[in-house]
This record gives structure tokens, C-alpha cells and sequence, in this order.
């Protein structure tokens, strides 16, 4: 989410550790400082950046030694202009032509097929995803990739908190709005309305997810993504400022914005000279509140929240374990495939990923996927626990 952005934890750890207290957070290096070869750097989604750039600045903050590796994670979106697709510098001595990945399916693609070395080492060590594995993807086998489980999420629908679209919405449903079979809210129970369906640019992950969720391959011609640059959990966006507007919503995602971020300085969330927001002690070093006055509402007559309706802030709602089957979801990173390890996961990546690694077993990794919005998941190899593949 362009709106979101922040410089790229790990630039500095002392710098970044310092902006813990307060101040404005950046995702991406400062000018003339990039991750050395030997470092581990990311890449991708939008929806999982924020939580990643936060656990990069705290693992390198326990393992500032230069002798040790250290992690980054490069937002999906340029955190000071909002631009969409410009050139970053990976790693010191990567190419400067290297266009940046927005969202999942591009940080996968630039992970597995636009990867360059310098020294030695892959200028791209990971890929972050809020999607699973599509048919499209490498394989889990030699040459492949696998997918590492990181944390939960759910995705539901969201609307303008006032709207003509009704509170609750079946599979089905949304089934008829995203093909177009249905284009008036007051054939699905709202208000007599044409729908403004709305879905996230091509490279999302929460796209490719709810997609599959309501069993469409390609959304109807009523739907749009912005002309290709609708961010995924940009509730400020122009385009959704309508009654008639469905979109698309990660509910940790929403939940970390209205319940743990700072409030953009402008109502857009545009940058002022920069900076979006100007987190206090106690709130999220990166990201703001740019769900704007969307709200989240029901599938199937499941919340997508406990408690829920959202309550004012403060307020620590969660996502809901038991919201509606095929709404919830894992999130990855994503790395290529070993064939040398049980796991196949590279070794290099089991201190990090691991399920002995740091981010699935410390209690500051836990407790930042928790202020991100996401579900802790147990630490284990079986299907769905932190730290295993496929």
C-alpha cells in the first residue's frame, strides 16, 4: 500500500531503534546506505510489509554485530512519493535497474526469474506472500520454491461506513458481484444502488486470495482495480469514496490500522515532505491508519472480528479464528526450494523462518505479528504451523 510506507528496517538499526520512541518511520534505505550481500532481503506483498519491516528492526536490533547476518524487507509501493514500480538497489552492488515488486505475484516472479548475485549472493532472498501457492507458481521440488507459513489472516469485504451495500454477504454473493451477474445492491438485500465492485491491482495477493475464495478466475468488466494502481487495504483511496463501493479487505490489515497506527497527517494519507504519519510510543513503528471511514462487515453471517461489531478505540479486537470457511488465510515468505535440508528450506533461513527460528519462537516476534493485526501461529513442521513448507 503506497500510502503505508516507511524506510527499510534495517538501514540502520540504531537510526530505527530510535524511532521506536517516536517520530515518523521509513521502510526504505536512506540515500547511499543498502544491506550488505551476505544479508537476507525481502520482497512483495503489501499486506505483510509493515509487520515484516517491524521484525526486521527488532531481530537486527538483537543481533546488531557486523559479523551477523541481517534482515530487511522493501515495501511493495516507494514509502516517500507513493510511486508504483520505480527502481530500489536491493543489496550492495545489485543492479540499480532492478524495478521494484509490487505485491505478492511480483515479488515471487522477481524472486524466481528477475534475481541477480552480487558477490556471491542472491540480490533477493525472499519474497513475502498473503497468497498460497498458485498453479502458476515453481513447484515445491527441485528448482522450485516453498512456501514458509508466517502467520493467519482473514479477508472479508468492506464498504464505506455509509453505504447501500447490506451488512452481511454470502460466498455466492460476492460470487454475483465480482462476475457482474449482479449489479444492483438491492438484488443482494441493499439499497436500490448500482455496485461499484472494486478489487486490488493484478500483483496483489489479497486479490489472487479473494478471487479464489468466491471461485472467479477473471473478475466481469463492472470491476475495477484503478487502472492498475488501487492498493490492497487503501480505504483513503479516491475510488472507494462512494456508497456504492465494495472492496476487498485484509482484517489484520484493518485491524493494526484503526487500532494500532498513527493517524495519517493528511486525510488522504499522502506524504507531507515525506512522511505519512508520526507514530507515538506504544503504536506501530510502521504504517498508518489509511483505512479512512471503510468499515468490514460479515460473510455468511460469520464476523470477521471478535468482538464485532469493531468497538471504538482503545480496544484490542482479534481476527476471528472461526470466521466462514475458505476466508482465512496464511501468510508467507516464500524462498527457493533446498534439496539438502528435511524441510527444504535453505539453512541460511532456518535461524529466521524456521520453526526454531526467531521469528516463530521469541516473544518480540509474536508480539509483533499480534500489534500488526495477525494471528500467532503454534511453531511446528505439521501443515499450518510457523515455520513449516511446502
Amino acid at each position: 500500500m503506497r500510502i503505508l510506507k516507511q524506510l527499510i528496517a534495517g538501514a540502520a538499526v540504531a537510526a530505527a531503534a530510535a524511532v521506536l520512541v517516536a517520530g515518523p518511520a521509513m521502510a526504505d534505505p536512506k540515500p547511499g546506505v543498502h544491506p550488505r550481500p551476505q544479508d537476507v532481503v525481502g520482497v512483495g506483498s503489501d499486506t505483510i510489509q509493515n509487520v515484516m519491516d517491524q521484525i526486521s528492526v527488532d531481530y537486527n536490533k538483537a543481533h546488531s554485530a557486523a559479523s551477523q547476518q541481517h534482515l530487511y524487507s522493501w515495501d511493495a509501493t516507494n514509502p516517500k512519493t507513493g510511486a508504483i514500480h520505480d527502481h530500489i538497489v536491493t543489496k550492495t552492488g545489485c543492479p540499480s535497474t532492478f524495478v521494484r515488486p509490487n505485491g505478492s505475484s511480483e515479488g515471487i516472479a522477481a524472486l524466481t526469474t528477475q534475481n541477480a548475485t552480487t558477490h556471491g549472493h542472491p540480490c533477493l532472498d525472499f519474497a513475502r506472500s498473503s497468497r498460497d501457492r498458485a498453479p502458476t507458481d515453481p513447484p515445491f521440488a527441485s528448482g522450485g520454491i516453498a512456501f514458509i507459513t508466517l502467520a493467519g489472516d482473514a479477508v472479508t469485504y468492506a464498504t464505506q461506513a455509509t453505504t447501500h451495500a447490506p451488512a452481511n454477504l454470502t460466498t455466492a454473493q460476492l460470487t454475483a458481484i465480482y462476475t457482474c451477474a449482479v449489479t444492483n445492491w438491492n438484488q443482494v438485500g441493499g439499497s436500490n444502488a448500482p455496485i461499484k465492485a472494486f478489487i486490488p491491482q493484478t500483483g496483489s495477493g489479497t486479490r489472487s486470495f479473494f478471487l479464489s475464495a468466491i471461485g472467479v478466475a477473471t473478475p466481469g468488466p463492472c470491476v475495477s482495480d484503478g487502472g492498475g494502481k488501487l492498493e490492497e487495504n487503501e480505504g483513503v483511496n479516491t475510488v472507494l469514496h462512494s456508497p456504492n463501493a465494495i472492496v476487498p479487505y485484509s482484517v489484520g490489515k484493518f485491524i493494526a490500522q484503526v487500532y494500532h497506527s498513527a493517524n495519517c497527517l493528511k486525510a488522504s494519507c499522502k506524504p507531507v515532505n515525506g512522511v505519512v504519519c508520526k507514530p507515538k510510543k506504544g503504536q506501530n513503528l510502521f504504517g498508518c491508519d489509511a483505512h479512512g471511514t471503510m468499515k468490514l462487515h460479515k460473510i455468511n453471517g460469520t464476523s470477521p472480528t471478535v468482538p464485532f461489531p469493531l468497538p471504538k478505540p482503545p480496544a484490542n479486537p482479534v481476527i476471528n479464528k472461526n470466521f466462514t470457511p475458505g476466508f482465512s488465510r496464511t501468510l508467507f515468505d516464500v524462498v527457493k526450494f533446498a534439496t539438502g535440508t528435511s524441510d527444504h528450506m535453505p539453512s541460511r533461513f532456518h535461524k529466521f523462518f524456521g520453526h526454531n527460528g526467531w521469528v516463530c519462537t521469541t516473544t518480540k516476534a509474536k508480539a509483533d505479528l499480534r500489534h500488526y493485526g495477525f494471528l500467532v501461529l503454534p511453531a511446528g513442521t505439521a501443515a499450518g504451523q510457523c515455520g513449516s513448507t511446502h
